[in-house]
């Protein structure tokens, strides 16, 4: 019922987004240059590594050596604006109807992560991950990692139809009030760097 729910869901926002979505691509090609899209391998269901779209929210921007400037440098204000209202999000509907995210899920991490997670952490990935989360509505990005796997491992133990259901609605009560876009000096959040978390971290 789930799959179906994110296929049937998902092949209607797009329907209904299309306009809007070439809008917005090429906003971002005149904004922020090509490629429109960002790309990024993540792991789904079981770890099984997929390629994750959304849009593209910095510039390219390179340090005197050639190096990439840090995330919040490269943010541009428009980038910023796509990703207070997820609307870099949308194109992730394309990885819900090919079935390698759900609607509803615990957000995929980076494949770097893998080896850093604890058993109970790991379990996020029993469940598809989603454009939207049990993390997303209880804090986005401004919670802490402890707090955000505390979260996910809660979803993964608790998932039902209805759950999702009110995770969409409260999401979208979410992005209108712009709620927990970033952790505080962060462009989202501080890279996850294990278990060795801080006193405060954990508070």
């Amino acid at each position: 019922m789930k799959r179906l729910f994110d296929f049937l869901i998902g092949f209607l926002l797009l329907t209904i987004l299309m306009l809007p979505l070439v809008i917005l691509m090429l906003m971002i090609r005149v904004k922020l240059g090509a490629p429109v899209l960002f790309k990024q391998t993540r792991p789904g269901l079981k770890s099984k590594p997929f390629e994750m779209i959304k849009f593209r929210t910095m510039t390219n921007d390179c340090d005197l050596n050639g190096f990439l400037l840090p995330d919040a440098d490269r943010l541009t204000p428009f980038g910023r604006f796509l990703r207070s209202t997820s609307l870099d999000e949308l194109p992730e509907l394309w990885n819900v109807l090919k079935g390698e995210m759900s609607l509803v899920g615990p957000r995929p991490l980076l494949m770097a992560y893998l080896p850093l997670y604890s058993p109970d952490q790991a379990r996020r990935h029993e469940v598809r991950p989603g454009i939207t989360g049990w993390a997303q509505v209880n804090g986005r990005n401004a919670v802490s990692w402890h707090d955000r796997f505390m979260l996910d491992e809660w979803y993964v133990d608790n998932y039902s139809f209805w759950l999702d259901i009110k995770i969409l609605f409260l999401t979208v009560r979410k992005v209108l009030g712009r709620e927990g876009i970033s952790a505080q000096g962060e462009a989202t959040m501080p890279p996850f760097t294990g278990n060795h978390c801080s006193k405060k971290e954990l508070s």
